[in-house]
């Protein structure tokens, strides 16, 4: 089975930083960020790249410290009225390749005190890739009922995410998916345990539940005429 990624290390090491949100405190911290969090996500990712690549080629798994798979640590707090400057989780993007940013479809690991998850689809997408996804919805209704409905998917996943309050415009408000087509995010999440995330069999489960969703997945690039 190999040894464990991840470890109640980093689940204690995001507590700590929740109750010490502070420059300073990181700072005198952050031989543990690095031992505790960055450290082993990174390897995760590298290892994991093969695994993901079973599943699809078209998805990124890269290692790098910055403008990688991994979620920096340091939050933008120029339009919030929270200053405090680090996240209190982490959270891992394996996003397709035309993906510049994380609206675009992707696989998504988050990791976080009491809120571990995983997440599959298209969080927040801009208008022309919304448009594009309800288009894909209309023009083939039987094949998005497939992706959301199998046996497997619905075990392990719960559709998420925000919906408008009234149809979208230039779409039927009759239509029988309508619900669906008010949606904003075209997201799945699946909620985990951080011993789970801490098993050495973390990697080889994460793969399986990212297969099980691959048909939403596939989905969503068909949509938006990306390969899957």
């Amino acid at each position: 089975m190999g040894k464990a990624h991840f470890t109640p290390g980093l689940f204690k090491f995001l507590n700590d930083l929740a109750a010490n949100n502070e420059r300073e405190w990181f700072k005198a911290n952050s031989d543990r960020y690095e031992a505790q969090l960055r450290g082993p996500a990174l390897r995760f990712i590298a290892d994991f790249e093969a695994r993901l690549h079973k599943i699809s080629p078209y998805f990124v798994a890269s290692a790098k410290k910055s403008s990688g798979s991994l979620f920096r640590i340091f939050r933008d707090v120029r339009f919030s009225k929270d200053k405090s400057p680090y996240k209190t989780y982490t959270g891992i993007q394996f996003r397709h390749e035309a993906g510049k940013d994380a609206h675009a479809p992707g696989f998504y690991l988050h990791l976080q005190p009491k809120e571990v998850f995983v997440g599959v689809g298209t969080w927040r997408p801009d208008t022309l890739t919304v448009t594009a996804i309800r288009d894909g919805i209309v023009a083939d209704p039987s094949g998005w009922r497939r992706a959301i409905g199998g046996k497997r998917f619905n075990s392990s996943y719960e559709l998420a995410g925000e919906s408008l309050k009234r149809p979208p415009r230039g779409f039927d408000g009759d239509h029988p998916l309508i619900d669906d087509l008010k949606r904003k995010d075209f997201i799945a999440v699946r909620n985990l345990s951080q011993k789970e995330v801490c098993a050495p069999t973390f990697a080889r489960d994460l793969e399986a539940l990212f297969r099980t969703g691959a048909p939403l997945m596939r989905f969503l690039c068909d949509s938006v005429d990306v390969p899957f």
